[in-house]
């Protein structure tokens, strides 16, 4: 995931980046001319990077932050192959073949990331477990009886039922368990991943963001350019498309909390609930204790007001699971971009040059779905076919059935925010109104205004149209962060880049 080289970080930090920073490398100095250029130093872009560099490509991999400085170090790094809307849902869209591929691509991912950690010793707390499903509020046992046959047609024939999950406090009643699925610490993994690819003769290039991609031709702001025979895009969601991928997914905000735990309280494993924002849980073990992460709480980016109170209700809804929980100390949110199928979008990228790929659509599963991307990749830029490359094809159309409709809902929800935001007035009516370290959008006139006041009361006066396709951006008072609700770029509180599709920082008022 690309970001600015001196971005302000965004307000919250998670466990991983408290304990693994990954460094820094130097700038594109030159123009470099390349086999493989992978724009994105996330797991998408450095999994794509490293194979394609044991297969002996001479690959260079731009970012404009440190590696797995975007989404990537905001994940909760469950391994899993338990799809996240469900084997119901994903084999009623893509039909039993395509549910089949699925579960076995997400199983080889996790074979591979286990692969690569023996293979290249990389120390990054990677651990087999299982993973239990159990019913939210108001689900009824039929939902765990239909998955478990759906996840069985795909291949998971191990999936089964079991009395409960293994949390003392917390009797979930039967749930379903999902054997061989693992964990790590993304950021330890990253870092040695990175230096493996380095070993290799990959060469990473960071504080060097991509301003333009013409085919082969990779044009940075500090004029540096590469010139590539194959271009990769895996910036979360594309930097280089206006509009075609960007109408086949929605950018939602997912918020995560993580709090010490007595040791044997719940065991090491994977849990998730049935609810449609479904709540998810995982341990680390740190220098000072067990902690747990419970996650939830997701919601459109930019589409509400109260980001803070979510990790409120998820530290409500943990406590009366997990009495014995301590005080939280860790709160973060991060970014999904989740597809109208349920899947990922890896491959050529349409309406672009034949040379030019992409990596995106995580769906709630960004590890797995990373993983993926570095081996579908690297397969069809070999030449070698691959059985996993229609279900994941950016080229495929919504079918009939849910996700068409769910393909119309989002892109109404679109045209609605963009009309909503521009015909109404701002959040205030004067700079005055606004606190100091806060923000919001003033209405001046035809247009409208992004106003941040900062620590000194100083007022940062911006443009509120968001440079992608012209939505007004909403202030994030939980990130600090200018939140635009249409496709889900973000910008730091002085307007630069954080997540795209905007590749622009926003224009001064």
């Amino acid at each position: 995931m690309q970001v600015t080289a001196e971005r302000v970080r965004e307000a919250t930090n998670s466990i991983w980046m408290d304990v693994a920073e990954v460094r820094r490398q130097e700038p594109l100095p030159h123009d470099t001319r390349t086999e493989i250029c992978v724009v994105g130093a996330g797991i998408a872009g450095l999994s794509a990077a490293y194979h394609l560099a044991r297969e002996g490509k001479k690959v260079v991999l731009l970012d404009d932050g440190p590696v797995g400085g975007g989404q990537t170090e905001r994940t909760s790094a469950h391994l899993s192959n338990a799809i996240d809307d469900r084997y119901i849902e994903i084999e009623r869209i893509h039909g039993e073949v395509g549910s089949r591929m699925a579960a076995e691509s997400h199983t080889a991912a996790i074979e591979r990331i286990e692969l690569i950690v023996k293979d290249e010793s990389i120390d990054c707390e990677f651990n087999r477990l299982s993973g239990y499903l159990f019913l939210g509020e108001g689900d009824t046992l039929d939902l765990l009886e239909r998955e478990r046959e759906a996840a069985h047609r795909a291949g998971l024939t191990d999936v089964e039922f079991v009395h409960r999950a293994p949390m003392s406090d917390f009797n979930t009643g039967r749930c379903l368990r999902f054997p061989r699925q693992a964990q790590f610490h993304p950021l330890k993994y990253l870092r040695g991943l990175a230096e493996a690819f380095e070993r290799l003769g990959g060469l990473i290039q960071t504080t060097s963001h991509v301003a333009k991609i013409d085919g082969g031709l990779v044009e940075t702001d500090g004029g540096s350019r590469v010139n590539a025979d194959v271009v990769i895009v895996a910036t979360n969601t594309p930097v280089n498309d206006l509009v075609a991928i960007h109408t086949k997914q929605a950018p939602y905000q997912t918020y995560v909390i993580a709090a010490p735990i007595p040791h044997g309280n719940i065991d090491p494993a994977l849990y998730w609930d049935t609810l449609h924002a479904y709540h998810y849980i995982r341990l680390e073990h740190r220098e000072s204790g067990d902690h747990v992460m419970i996650g939830g709480e997701d919601h459109k980016v930019g589409q509400t007001t109260d980001q803070a109170e979510r990790w409120g209700r998820l530290e409500a809804w943990a406590l009366e699971r997990f009495p014995k929980m301590g005080a939280v100390d860790f709160r973060w949110s991060g970014q999904v971009m989740e597809t109208t199928d349920g899947l990922a979008f890896i491959g050529r990228n349409p309406g672009d040059k034949e040379n030019v790929f992409i990596a995106t659509g995580d769906s709630g599963m960004g590890m797995t779905h990373g993983t993926i991307a570095g081996m579908l990749l690297t397969d069809l830029i070999m030449g070698r076919k691959n059985p996993w490359s229609d279900i994941y094809d950016p080229f495929r159309k919504p079918v009939w059935g849910m996700a068409w409709k769910n393909f119309l809902a989002e892109n109404a929800n679109v045209a609605l925010e963009y009309a909503k935001d521009w015909l109404g007035s701002g959040d205030v009516s004067s700079v005055e109104e606004i606190g100091w370290g806060e923000g919001a959008v003033v209405r001046r006139g035809l247009t409208k205004v992004a106003v941040f006041r900062d620590g000194r009361g100083h007022a940062h006066e911006l443009s509120a149209i968001c440079p992608h396709l012209g939505c007004i951006v909403h202030w994030n008072r939980a990130e600090k962060t200018w939140d635009c609700p249409c496709h889900g770029s973000r910008f730091d509180p002085e307007g630069r880049v954080i997540c795209g599709p905007a590749n622009t920082p926003l224009k001064e008022a």
